[in-house]
């Protein structure tokens, strides 16, 4: 079995400035596990388990993406997504091209053929940078919260069909295709 997702990827530059973002928001910065820099990423869908023999035909029915256009993206700000009542990961947002909507409605609709469900949760885009264990504290929160992430526009010109392996250590992400954006 695989476990896959679809994913925008960030260019490498954007990822090293979101780190320092992440820096300069909190003063003890090194006495937390991050994700890493190479791990940030917009997931576009997460597919799950499906058996080895179907990825081929997953990464054919995804062809399709190369017709899309690179995305004009925006980072936006800190916030954190709660689980009954608990912060349990940290975020930096992002606003895209309208017609993402369009590229994961299409996505949806393909990926229905190996009986892959369709989202039915509202798209937030967001790049995941800390999964918390609850110990954080408010004065993390607050901190992140209260920081002003400056205006950056990029565009992402890639998506990727991508692996995940849990591991003892974490999940380790494989890229499995690589699609080009016009």
């Amino acid at each position: 079995m695989n476990r896959l997702f679809i994913a925008l990827k960030i260019p490498k530059g954007i990822r090293e400035k979101i780190i320092s973002f992440r820096d300069s928001a909190i003063i003890d910065y090194r006495m937390y596990k991050w994700e890493p820099e190479e791990k940030i990423h917009l997931t576009l869908k997460f597919i799950g388990e499906v058996k080895e023999e179907l990825t081929e035909s997953i990464i054919n029915s995804l062809k399709f993406v190369t017709d899309y256009n690179s995305f004009e993206c925006r980072l936006t700000r800190f916030g954190f997504f709660y689980k009954r009542g608990q912060s349990r990961i940290l975020w930096i947002g992002l606003s895209l091209n309208s017609y993402i909507d369009q590229l994961l409605e299409k996505i949806n609709k393909k990926l229905e053929k190996f009986s892959i469900p369709a989202e039915r949760r509202i798209f937030q885009p967001h790049l995941t940078i800390k999964r918390l264990k609850g110990d954080e504290g408010k004065n993390f929160i607050d901190s992140f919260e209260s920081f002003k992430v400056p205006d950056i526009q990029f565009k992402a010109f890639e998506v990727v069909l991508m692996r995940s392996d849990l591991l003892p250590s974490g999940s380790k992400y494989t890229e499995i295709k690589k699609y080009n954006l016009k």
